[in-house]
């Protein structure tokens, strides 16, 4: 190999390196193609990737929260109007209906303009990107986070905290932020916390642990909090369910069936009651088939 062989091999590994750091080039979203997107990443490169399919369910099909509908409802309307809203965190019980909720007020309003951007934990660090995306578009958007919650020093937490509360930057009012989470204070509390709690003359003064976990959940305007189904409200969403999936009466055994499949999960949700309604409805159907078939 003489030496201008080996100078171009040199150059093209060299280019190869240099290729590997650099940001990838970002994919173009159009953002006319889709009412819900997520942010992916690519090569540390993020882009809004469209949602094809995005889940179709309604308010009319949650039960049990109607207030929590009642309130979230009003906030997102005046947003969709352009009217001032707030950010909204929803927390509490687990399967109650806090993630079907926000994609329900997508379908509800998206012919109004409102459009869902569902960002992941880890990717909440990229949150002034996204903002960045969609800044001065005629759409108002939700960038939706699900199941959400910190352990202490991660970044995506600041981050929130920062594009929640605002920065030196102009906080874009197109843009609202909707969370769900099973702490109300989206991190963890431990009993050494309490401890070192202070009382000066009768007034109590929580530590700087507890003041700081405080102070995420409080930059959003509205809290609403989700509490577990009693078997009344449970057999009514059974009810509903086993209706959409064409039985029109809860038969006594679909009732005792219902309860005990609830007892064997060890929750009244809303999702274990979807959940026994679509294993009741398939085996109905199966057996009408098997009944079919013999004839």
């Amino acid at each position: 190999m003489n030496k201008l062989d080996l100078f171009y091999d040199r150059l093209d590994e060299l280019l190869n390196r240099i290729e590997a750091v650099l940001p990838a080039k970002r994919p173009n979203t159009d953002l006319d193609s889709a009412v819900a997107f997520r942010w992916r990443k690519q090569a540390n490169t993020g882009y809004l990737q469209p949602v094809t399919h995005p889940h179709n369910i309604v308010l009319d099909a949650l039960y049990g929260i109607d207030q929590q509908k009642q309130l979230i409802d009003q906030n997102t309307y005046q947003f969709v109007l352009g009217y001032p809203a707030n950010n909204v965190l929803l927390t509490g019980a687990r399967g109650t209906g806090k993630s079907s909720l926000v994609k329900a007020l997508l379908n509800k309003y998206a012919n109004k303009g409102l459009r869902l951007i569902e960002v992941e934990k880890h990717d909440l660090i990229d949150l002034h990107d996204i903002v960045e995306q969609v800044f001065q578009r005629p759409e108002r958007f939700i960038l939706y986070c699900d199941d959400l919650s910190f352990e202490s020093d991660e970044p995506g937490y600041k981050a929130l905290k920062v594009v929640l509360d605002g920065s030196i930057e102009m906080a874009s009012d197109n843009v609202l932020i909707y969370a769900t989470s099973n702490r109300r204070h989206l991190m963890p509390e431990a009993m050494r916390d309490n401890l070192e709690t202070r009382h000066v003359d009768g007034d109590i003064h929580p530590n700087e642990t507890i003041e700081e976990k405080i102070s995420l959940s409080e930059r959003f305007g509205i809290w609403l909090s989700f509490y577990p189904f009693d078997q009344a409200q449970y057999l009514e969403i059974v009810r509903y369910w086993l209706a959409f999936y064409g039985i029109r009466k809860m038969a006594a055994s679909a009732r005792e069936e219902a309860l005990q499949w609830a007892l064997t999960r060890g929750s009244r949700s809303g999702r274990v009651a979807w959940q026994f309604a679509r294993d009741w409805a398939g085996k109905r159907k199966l057996h009408q088939l098997s009944q079919n078939n013999s004839m």
